[in-house]
């Protein structure tokens, strides 16, 4: 059984001067994010808004300015412009590429340059290589580094010049499981255009770590349905307008499958009978039995 999920703690900082907006103040809120469901928690933030930085998701909380708004583009429904078409042709030779979280030079080189062009006096210009590792490499949930590269003439990596940390994000997993095992669907309603869906879907199906997410949620989805059904059988035995044979048959299913029935076999020691032989009488006595060692922590 998973482990309970703990409501997060928010905290807010203090106001400091604004990186982006002359003369405004800013303020964040922000949690932790770590233990076994980090990656939950970062998932369910991000659609709402959240950032990453490490091991804290955070995003503005400013008193008197909204003018930071966090985007989530549907891919199925973006509409690209003339200018999205125009830049889309001149950078259609560009190589990309996913990634292990590994800081390099050359990506904090590129870092520095940007840093030094957009933003040099903001919080991130003092940043140094083992900060830049810190940033990539210390990360609690499963992240990818996506690499922009110009075409090189001799077939290898040319020059660097696009890079962009991004998390990976459980919407698959969990569209996967709503639709009963449908990697199309889930792939649309994850973000993928129609027309690659397809193809994607099947892709992240084949990768390990998306196989062992969905075994996850299946075994998580199959634990809170049977504590839903063991509900409900108490709620059955307990209820005396039962039929009396459908609690002989519930008790003797329930102690079936905890493996509290007596041998079957043909071998059975002297006195002991199989759970069909026994009376509701007996079946309710073995119950009490049972729930009376288990109150004084004796084994079954």
């Amino acid at each position: 059984m998973s482990a309970p999920f703990r409501f997060p703690r928010f905290f807010v900082t203090s106001p400091s001067p604004c990186p982006y907006l002359p003369g405004k103040v800013e303020r964040k809120v922000f949690t932790e994010l770590s233990g076994p469901h980090a990656a939950e928690l970062n998932d369910a933030l991000g659609r709402i808004g959240f950032r990453r930085s490490q091991g804290v998701a955070y995003r503005p909380s400013c008193a008197d300015c909204q003018a930071c708004v966090s985007v989530r583009v549907v891919a199925d429904d973006f509409v690209p412009s003339a200018s999205h078409r125009k830049l889309m042709r001149r950078q259609g030779d560009l190589h990309v590429s996913a990634c292990k979280p590994w800081s390099t030079g050359e990506q904090f080189d590129l870092l520095q340059r940007y840093l030094g062009a957009r933003h040099p006096g903001g919080g991130m210009a003092q940043m140094d290589e083992i900060d830049y590792a810190d940033m990539v490499e210390h990360t609690p949930v499963n992240s990818h580094v996506i690499e922009y590269r110009e075409p090189a003439a001799d077939g290898g990596p040319g020059r660097l010049i696009g890079a962009c940390l991004t998390d990976q994000q459980a919407e698959f997993v969990r569209h996967y499981i709503r639709t009963g095992g449908n990697a199309s669907e889930a792939a649309i309603a994850a973000g993928y255009s129609r027309e690659s869906a397809g193809q994607r879907g099947w892709e992240l199906r084949q990768k390990p770590h998306v196989q062992e997410a969905i075994n996850r949620e299946l075994r998580k989805s199959f634990t809170d349905l049977a504590t839903i059904a063991i509900d409900q059988a108490r709620m059955m035995l307990l209820d005396s307008k039962t039929p009396a044979s459908a609690r002989v048959d519930l008790i003797k299913a329930v102690c079936d499958r905890a493996g509290l029935g007596a041998p079957k076999t043909a071998d059975a020691p002297t006195g002991e009978r199989a759970l069909s032989e026994l009376t509701l009488a007996e079946l309710e006595s073995m119950a009490l039995q049972v729930a009376a060692r288990k109150a004084e922590g004796r084994p079954n």
